[in-house]
């Protein structure tokens, strides 16, 4: 699964599916070919092994298949996996596969759910995210985008059941190439998942939102609130100065109607910063406007960062907020504890070795 081999020949998966300008005449044959890449997970031409050798020839003179190349791939004891993946120029980026309910088979039974993700490094400089702690380096492109999925499907041997763009990067700060991996994710000439199992999530970009709920699809969104009022959030995600949650909460409840989706607050809870119960309860008359649930997530240490994790006592109390109020809010534990859980992580070290080697 070479990403690199060629970097200067197009990039497949970076045209719209409906689009492909393949050396086939025949419809079954193009056929043959979409099978390969999208229900056998093929990385290269070379595996295709019902097309002649000279037709695989001239497909890989033409372009490059393979748009992601596993160079890690940290297990969890709880059967997550971390894929750090090398791209055509060299880049480093992450995705994590997630088991629900794995039992004792390796997490290949039950559902599985891939972390993806949309830009190498991220602008947004939330705080406690290691994902920009190097900064930004560019928006993926919708192959590089798909890619992860079908890198991540070949090594689990079959495709995720959900897939949430919660990944390294902004996803909405990369629309258009989001919504082109969209197309090609959903599309029944693509990979032809439900779009209601693809869930967007954003740091807080109001008029992106926005133009995302004209986007046709049942897509979930996932915003990543952390706080209830300006004063917390401003002090932990720059985005809201730009975007405050008079503008922010708006623009979520455009999208949740035209969707008639539920929307989901995403909330890391760090210590002595945003688990007071007075910013549960501002948290509550958002969710209730939105008729949200929420997502209640204990740190996970940074290596770098200040910020810790709550004590299990200050969690249930600022759980219990919700309970009362009649508000939906679990305490999702992160998986993969004993690898580089937090996004960007293994991204980073993987870097700072090759800088010193």
């Amino acid at each position: 699964m070479k990403a690199n081999s060629n970097p200067t020949k197009p990039l497949l998966l970076d045209l719209p599916v409906k689009e492909w300008r393949l050396p086939v005449h025949e419809p079954w044959r193009e056929k043959q070919i979409r099978e390969w890449i999208f229900q056998r997970f093929a990385s290269s031409f070379a595996e295709m092994s019902n097309l002649s050798a000279t037709l695989r020839q001239d497909l890989d003179s033409r372009c490059r298949l393979a748009a992601v190349e596993p160079v890690k791939i940290q297990g969890s004891a709880d059967t997550t996996r971390k894929f750090l993946w090398r791209l055509g120029d060299g880049s480093f980026l992450e995705s994590v596969l997630i088991p629900a309910n794995p039992g004792n088979d390796g997490g290949r039974s039950g559902r599985l759910t891939l972390c993806v993700s949309s830009q190498v490094g991220c602008a947004y400089g939330c705080r406690f995210c290691a994902s920009g702690l190097d900064g930004w380096r560019r928006n993926l492109t919708p192959g590089e985008i798909v890619g992860q999925v079908l890198g991540a499907a070949k090594i689990a041997g079959r495709r995720p059941d959900n897939l949430v763009f919660m990944g390294m990067g902004e996803p909405l700060a990369n629309l258009p190439r989001l919504r082109a991996a969209l197309e090609i994710l959903t599309s029944p000439e693509g990979l032809g998942m439900g779009s209601r199992h693809l869930t967007v999530s954003t740091s807080g970009l109001a008029p992106q939102i926005e133009e995302l709920a004209k986007v046709p699809g049942q897509f979930r969104l996932a915003l990543s609130l952390h706080a209830g009022t300006n004063e917390t959030r401003d002090k932990i995600m720059p985005v809201n100065r730009k975007y405050p949650l008079e503008k922010l909460i708006p623009a979520c409840e455009i999208f949740a109607k035209a969707k008639r989706k539920m929307i989901t607050f995403e909330y890391i809870l760090l210590k002595d910063l945003n688990d007071d119960p007075a910013e549960a309860r501002a948290v509550v008359r958002h969710a209730r406007r939105l008729h949200a649930k929420v997502n209640l997530i204990p740190y996970n240490t940074v290596e770098g960062l200040p910020y810790e994790r709550p004590s299990e006592s200050a969690i249930r109390r600022f759980q219990n907020v919700f309970r009362d109020a009649g508000v939906e809010a679990t305490v999702r534990r992160e998986k993969g504890h004993d690898i580089d859980a937090a996004c960007g992580q293994l991204r980073l070290r993987e870097e700072k070795a090759g800088a010193t080697a």
